[in-house]
């Protein structure tokens, strides 16, 4: 088993540096040659900036603009960070103990750092906040669904964890606001084949064999709008915005079903009405029934005037 290596430098920001492991072949005379040619979107001169700033470093200390191509060495160094949009919501935690951190994530806040969220993520703002440098997700949410996500402190137990989720061993139960049809029979269970192709914002329902379950109840309506408990038993990209919108009773505050629209990242108005509620599972270390539940609400059942769908 080969011992996996740790960056010569530490975190910056909550964030782990990038690690790239060079070529065994290529006829690159410096490191700075090849980076130029494996990072195309990085301008060529702030490349050679931070070999001489020394913020690239190997196994033995920082790189410099005459160091020599090594094949298959490894390099460590910290990304600019893009501009962000500060998202003006508190991460709340639910559960703490020595394994497992369990968290009311709010709408807005992406899981983990990808594309233009990075510090602005409920991963670095733990890691930073707790100062659990080592802290790792067990699953993902929705940037703009709010609730429960768990997280895990211990790095060896990591894959136990994730494992739960992989092998759909874990119940999760969701509330959504979304209009109130009369003639829906409900509750029911939907079945369809999810697609979401790479590059394309929204996912989409095709012919063919089920590849996502959704149980769909109501829990309650009045003046136009319903509040639905969703109990996924699949884990599709935007299963249960799909199943909703599908069922001709769209999420309120979905800007992808039935219709893609644009909302500037700086938007904090009218969120997904969607929230992952309950998470519940027998714990793999200690076999120990565990139940968490969100201390959210959604905010369109406590203003329905603001959120006023129309009769249906």
């Amino acid at each position: 088993m080969r011992r996996k290596l740790r960056p010569p430098i530490p975190p910056r920001h909550g964030l782990d540096p990038a690690r790239l492991k060079l070529p065994a072949e290529g006829e690159w005379p410096t490191l700075l040659a090849h980076l130029v040619d494996r990072l195309p979107r990085v301008a060529p001169s702030r490349i050679e900036e931070m070999l001489r700033e020394e913020r690239i470093h190997g196994l033995d200390g920082p790189l410099g603009v005459d160091t020599p191509f090594e094949p298959g060495s490894f390099i460590w160094f910290h990304r600019d960070l893009p501009d962000e949009v500060p998202v003006p919501f508190d991460v709340r935690v639910v559960h703490r103990d020595e394994h497992l951190l369990v968290v009311d994530k709010p709408h807005f806040l992406a899981t983990i750092p990808r594309g233009q969220h990075i510090l602005e993520t409920a991963l670095v703002r733990l890691r930073r906040e707790l100062d659990l440098p080592h802290l790792s997700p067990a699953h993902r949410l929705d940037r703009v669904t709010a609730g429960l996500v768990m997280f895990v402190i211990t790095p060896e137990l990591r894959g136990k964890y994730q494992t739960l989720f992989r092998d759909r061993k874990v119940h999760k139960e969701y509330e959504a606001i979304a209009p109130f049809r009369a003639a829906l029979e409900l509750p029911r269970t939907v079945r369809s084949r999810i697609v979401k192709e790479r590059g394309v914002l929204a996912a989409r329902e095709e012919p063919g064999e089920p590849n996502a379950e959704t149980h769909v109840e109501l829990l309650e309506h009045r003046d136009g709008l319903g509040r639905y408990r969703l109990r996924p038993s699949t884990g599709r990209t935007h299963q249960l915005r799909v199943h909703l919108s599908g069922l001709g009773v769209p999420i309120l505050g979905d800007d992808f079903y039935p219709e893609l629209r644009e909302k500037p990242l700086g938007d904090f108005t009218k969120p997904l009405q969607l929230l992952a509620k309950v998470l519940a599972f027998d714990d793999p270390v200690t076999g120990t029934p565990r139940r968490f539940t969100s201390g959210l609400r959604l905010s369109a059942w406590d203003d329905l005037d603001a959120w006023a769908a129309p009769p249906a």
